[in-house]
C-alpha cells in the first residue's frame, strides 16, 4: 500500500510538472537569471507589440536602474514620463504599503474613506470642480470624448450622432479605437478597420487652419483634443500664442477646449501643466502616467460641473477606477511634486540639459538638426540623410552601452525625459555619453552597416498623405 501510494505522489509530481511546462512555466530549478535569458522568455511567451531596447530592468532607485547582473544605467525615459518622481519614491512607496495593509479596492459601488480625498485635493490643486478617476491614459481619453460627445448633445445640442472631436495631425493620445481613428500613425491603423467616424485633423500650431475648421463646422464640434506639446511626434512645441489662441477660438465656437496633459503634465515642462506657459485654462484635462507615481496605474479627467455632470450612474465607469490604492498613491505623488518643487526643478535641470545639447549640436552640426523642448521634456533631432544607415534606434542602443537609457521617435529622433529628481551630474554624464557616441561610435556604425541598405519608407499619413515623421 506504502509503495502504491508513492507511486502516485511520483506519477501526481511528474504530471504537474509537466502541466507547468505546457503552460509555458519554466522547469524546476531552471528559473532566468541573465539579462538573455530574461529577454528570450519574453519574446517566446509575450506578444511582439513592443520593440524595447535589451536592456531588463531588475532593479531602480530615483534616476538609477540596475539590470540581473547589476550593471547601473540612467533613466533618460522616466517610464514616458510615468516616474517623474523618481524610481521608488519613500513618500510614494510608504503610502503605497500602508493602503495596501488596510484596503486595496471596494468598487465605486460603494464608498472607500481615499477617493473623496484624493478628489478634493486634486480638483482643488488644479482649479476644477469635479474629477473622474480612471486607471491608464488611454482610459482617460475615451472618457473624456465621451464626455465631450455627451456634452455636445445634451448642451450645445449637436444633431443626434453628429457630434465631431477636431485633433491634430501627428497626434498621439493612445491606441484605442477611438484614438486611432484620429492617428496619423499608420502602424496604429492599418489592419485595425474600420476606423470610428466622428473625426476632423487639423495641423498642430496652425491658428489658422483651427479658425477655419471651427467657422466651417462648429455647429458640430463637440471639443478639440491636443497635446500642448506633442511627445510621440517628437517634443512638437507650438508657436507662442498658439494655446492662447485655441482657447479664444474654443469660448467664440463654443467648443470644449481638451488638452492632453497625460505625459506634458505634473511638472515635466517646468510647470504643473503644460499649458499654464500660456496661462490658459482648458475645459478638459487629462491627466495620468506621474499621478500613480511610477507604482500604479492612475488618471484623471477634470472639469467644471457643467460638463462633468453631463455623465450620470451608468452611463461610464472602471472597476478600478477612485480605488482606494491608487488614491492614496496618487495623493502621496502630489505632494511629492508640490512639497519638492519638481516643476520649478524641471525648468531649471530642462535649461541646463538644452544647453549641454546645443554645445553638442555645434560640435556636430551634421549630424543634429535640432534641439528642442521645454523643462526635461527634450529631444535631440538627427539629420537623417547624415546619419544613414544608421537610426535613432541605433544611437540609442549605443547610449545603453555607454550607461543611458533612452528611446527613440520615428527613425530619427531621441527623446530625452529623465526624472525630475535627476542632478546636474548626471546630466552631465548623459550629455558626455551622446558626444561619444556621435564622436567615436558612430563613424564606426557606419562603416559597419552594409553598403546596400535600403531607407526606411517614410511615414506618409494615409489619411492626409504628408510625410509627418520625414527623416531629413
Amino acid at each position: 500500500m506504502a509503495t502504491t501510494m508513492r507511486s502516485l505522489e511520483c506519477l501526481m509530481k511528474r504530471v504537474c510538472r509537466e502541466s507547468r511546462r505546457s503552460y509555458g512555466a519554466l522547469p524546476e530549478g531552471s528559473a532566468p537569471s541573465s539579462s538573455q535569458q530574461l529577454i528570450n522568455l519574453e519574446h517566446e511567451y509575450s506578444a511582439h507589440n513592443y520593440h524595447p531596447v535589451p536592456v531588463v530592468f531588475s532593479q531602480a532607485k530615483g534616476s538609477s536602474i540596475w539590470d540581473p547582473e547589476g550593471n547601473k544605467y540612467l533613466d533618460f525615459l522616466s517610464a514616458y514620463s510615468a516616474v517623474n518622481q523618481g524610481h521608488c519614491h519613500p513618500e510614494i512607496m510608504k503610502a503605497l504599503q500602508e493602503q495596501t495593509e488596510r484596503l486595496t479596492l471596494s468598487s465605486r459601488a460603494f464608498f472607500n474613506d481615499r477617493f473623496p480625498i484624493f478628489a478634493e485635493r486634486i480638483t482643488s490643486m488644479f482649479g476644477y470642480d469635479m474629477v473622474l478617476p480612471m486607471n491608464t491614459g488611454a482610459e482617460g481619453v475615451e472618457t473624456a470624448l465621451k464626455l465631450a460627445r455627451k456634452w455636445g448633445y445634451e448642451k450645445k445640442k449637436i444633431p443626434k450622432d453628429e457630434a465631431i472631436i477636431v485633433s491634430c495631425c501627428g497626434c498621439f493620445h493612445g491606441r484605442t479605437l477611438a484614438v486611432i481613428s484620429m492617428s496619423c500613425d499608420n502602424d496604429a491603423t492599418r489592419g485595425f478597420g474600420p476606423l470610428l467616424p466622428g473625426h476632423l485633423k487639423v495641423d498642430f500650431g496652425d491658428k489658422a487652419s483651427l479658425e477655419k475648421i471651427f467657422k466651417d463646422n462648429g455647429d458640430r464640434i463637440a471639443g478639440f483634443l491636443f497635446e500642448p506639446i506633442q511627445g510621440e511626434a517628437g517634443v512638437i512645441i507650438p508657436p507662442d500664442g498658439y494655446l492662447k489662441a485655441v482657447r479664444d477660438l474654443c469660448t467664440r465656437y463654443n467648443i470644449l477646449m481638451i488638452a492632453d496633459e497625460i505625459q506634458t503634465g505634473l511638472a515635466r515642462t517646468g510647470r504643473m501643466l503644460a499649458c499654464d506657459w500660456e496661462e490658459v485654462r482648458p475645459d478638459v484635462v487629462i491627466l495620468g502616467k506621474a499621478l500613480g507615481g511610477g507604482v500604479i496605474p492612475v488618471s484623471a479627467v477634470l472639469a467644471d460641473k457643467d460638463v462633468m455632470l453631463c455623465i450620470r450612474p451608468g452611463e461610464h465607469g472602471s472597476t478600478f477606477g477612485g480605488n482606494p490604492l491608487a488614491s492614496a498613491v496618487a495623493i502621496a505623488s502630489l505632494d511629492v511634486i508640490r512639497n519638492e518643487g519638481l516643476d520649478e526643478r524641471s525648468a531649471k535641470l530642462g535649461l541646463e540639459l538644452r544647453h549641454q545639447l546645443v554645445e553638442i549640436q555645434h560640435q556636430f552640426p551634421k549630424y543634429i538638426n535640432e534641439v528642442r523642448g521645454r523643462g526635461l521634456f527634450n529631444a535631440v533631432e538627427f539629420n537623417g540623410e547624415s546619419l544613414f544607415p544608421v537610426s535613432a534606434y541605433d544611437i540609442c542602443l549605443k547610449l545603453k552601452e555607454r550607461g543611458i537609457l533612452a528611446k527613440p521617435t520615428h527613425d530619427n529622433i531621441v527623446r530625452l525625459t529623465p526624472p525630475l529628481s535627476m542632478s546636474t551630474d548626471e546630466l552631465q554624464v548623459a550629455s558626455k555619453a551622446l558626444h561619444d557616441v556621435l564622436d567615436i561610435d558612430l563613424p564606426k556604425l557606419q562603416k559597419a552597416k552594409p553598403e546596400k541598405v535600403s531607407k526606411a519608407d517614410s511615414s506618409v499619413c494615409d489619411r492626409c498623405g504628408r510625410n509627418l515623421y520625414g527623416s531629413s
